[in-house]
C-alpha cells in the first residue's frame, strides 16, 4: 500500500512546538523507560511466553493514562493500549520477545522501550494533533508471528498507518535501505519401512536416504535461486540405531525470497526436491506448516522519508549501508496498512544479531541512547503526518477505501 502524495512543508511553529513538547515528555520519561528496557532485557522470555514484559509494558502505559489491557486480540501476552479520540489512528508495534539460549539477542528489549516512548510523547500531544495513538504489544516475532494472528482478530482495523522501530549494529542508514524477506516454515516427514539394516535391507524402505536425496536436490537447483533467495533445512530426527533402515525421517525447512511470487515458486520447487526424494525410494512424505509464513516487508516510501529526516533532526546521520535477509511478521502487516520498521544503531556496536554479543549490546549506553533517539523520531514523524494536512488527507482516503476485512488478511504464502 503506497502513498500517492509527496510530504509537504512539516516545519512550522506549531509542528516545531508539538515536536518540542514530545521531545520533553521523553526526558521527563527517560528513567523509566530505559528502566523498561532493562527490566525486559534481565529477564528474556521466549515466544508466547512474555508474560512479565507484556505486564511492565502495560503497566507503564495505563499509568500515563492509556487505557490499556493485557491479554488481547486472543493472545495472553499481546497489549493494546490506546489514548486520544483523534481521527488519525497511528498504530506503534512494541516487540518483546527474546530468543532461546541468547536471550534479547536480537534487541526486543530496545524496541519495546522505544514503542512505549513513542506512545507516552504523542498522548501528550495526542489532542493538538488530532491523534488516536494505539500501542500494540506484539509477542513471538522471532518465532510464532504473533502478529499475524492479531491482524486476523482486527487489531489494525482502525490503523490508518503503523511504525515501529528496532536496533541494529553499526551506522545509522536510510530505512528503505531496511529489506526483509517473506519466510514460510514447514516440516516434511517421509515414512519408510524399517528392517535390519545388516540382515534384511532388502526388506527396508529407508527414509533417511529420502531426506538424504531431497537435501542434495535442494543444494543442486540452489545454483538456479535468484540472490536474495534462501532455503535452509536440517534432519530433526533421522532414526534411532545404526542397525535399523529408519521408517520415519523429519526435516525442518524455511524457503525465504523478497518478492511474494516468487517466493511461491520457490517453495514449488523445494517441495519437488522432497518429492523425488521419495519416488526415488518409496517412501510416503507429507508436509505440515510449523509457523505462520511471514510476508515481506513493504517500507512505505514516503513515510520512510518523513522518518529519515526526523532520524537526522535527532543529531544522528545517514549512511549508504543497507541491512536486509531477514524476516519479520511486520512484514504481513505493512502489506494491508502503510507502514515502516526502520532501525536505529547501536553505534560503536560490531555485534551481529542473534548472537550473544548483540544481547550484551542491547543493554548498553549506546543501546539506551538508541532507544531514546528512536523514541523521539518515531513520535516525530508521526507529528510530521499528523500535521501535514495533505500526508493525513491521502492516508485517512486509503483507510476509508479499503474493503472491509482488508487488514484481517494475514497469510501470503
Amino acid at each position: 500500500m503506497t502513498l500517492a502524495t509527496s510530504a509537504g512543508d512539516t516545519t512550522d511553529s506549531r509542528t516545531g512546538a508539538l515536536k518540542d513538547t514530545a521531545a520533553q515528555v521523553l526526558r521527563n520519561h527517560e528513567d523509566e523507560l530505559l528502566g523498561l528496557s532493562h527490566r525486559i532485557h534481565g529477564t528474556p522470555e521466549i515466544a508466547f511466553e512474555e508474560h512479565q514484559a507484556a505486564t511492565l509494558v502495560g503497566d507503564a502505559l495505563r499509568r500515563a493514562g492509556f487505557d490499556t489491557t493485557v491479554g488481547v486480540y486472543g493472545l495472553d501476552t499481546a497489549v493494546e493500549a490506546i489514548y486520544g479520540s483523534g481521527d488519525l489512528t497511528v498504530a506503534i508495534c512494541a516487540e518483546y520477545d527474546a530468543l532461546p539460549e541468547v536471550g534479547h539477542a536480537c534487541g526486543h528489549n530496545m524496541i519495546a522501550a522505544a514503542g512505549v516512548g513513542a506512545a507516552l510523547a504523542l498522548a501528550a500531544v495526542a489532542d493538538e494533533a488530532g491523534l488516536r495513538v494505539k500501542l500494540l504489544g506484539t509477542p513471538a516475532e522471532e518465532h510464532g508471528g504473533g502478529k499475524i494472528p492479531m491482524l486476523e482478530a482486527g487489531a489494525w482495523d482502525d490503523a490508518a498507518l503503523s511504525l515501529m522501530v528496532h536496533g541494529a549494529s553499526g551506522t545509522d542508514m536510510p530505512c528503505a535501505s531496511l529489506w526483509m524477506q517473506a519466510v514460510d516454515r514447514f516440516e516434511v516427514t517421509f515414512t519408510g519401512r524399517a528392517a535390519h539394516a545388516a540382515g534384511a535391507p532388502e526388506h527396508g524402505i529407508n527414509a533417511g536416504a529420502a531426506a538424504t536425496i531431497a537435501l542434495n536436490a535442494i543444494g543442486l537447483v540452489r545454483q538456479q535461486f535468484r540472490a536474495k533467495t534462501r532455503v535452509n533445512a536440517f534432519v530433526s530426527h533421522g532414526g534411532e540405531v545404526t542397525n535399523i533402515i529408519p521408517a520415519r525421517t523429519v526435516v525442518q525447512v524455511e524457503v525465504r525470497a523478497p518478492e511474494i511470487e516468487e517466493w511461491r515458486e520457490v517453495k514449488t520447487r523445494v517441495l519437488a526436491c522432497f518429492e523425488a526424494g521419495a519416488l526415488a525410494t518409496g517412501c510416503e512424505w507429507t508436509y505440515t506448516t510449523t509457523e505462520p509464513p511471514y510476508a515481506p516487508m513493504i517500507q512505505n516510501p514516503l513515510l520512510a522519508d518523513i522518518w529519515d529526516r526526523n532520524l537526522q533532526a535527532t543529531g544522528r546521520e545517514l549512511t549508504s549501508a543497507s541491512l536486509g535477509g531477514g524476516s519479520s511478521d511486520m512484514g504481513n502487516v505493512s502489506q494491508v496498512v502503510p507502514s515502516i520498521h526502520p532501525t536505529v544503531a547501536v553505534l560503536g556496536s560490531t555485534a551481529i544479531p542473534h548472537n550473544s554479543d548483540f544481547a550484551d549490546a542491547a543493554a548498553s549506553p549506546a543501546a539506551d541512547a538508541a532507544v531514546l533517539d528512536g523514541a523521539t523520531a518515531l513520535a516525530w514523524t508521526v507529528l510530521d503526518i499528523a500535521l501535514d494536512a495533505e500526508v493525513r488527507g491521502e492516508l485517512l482516503r486509503l483507510q476509508a477505501e479499503r474493503p472491509k476485512g482488508s487488514t484481517r488478511i494475514a497469510t501470503w504464502a
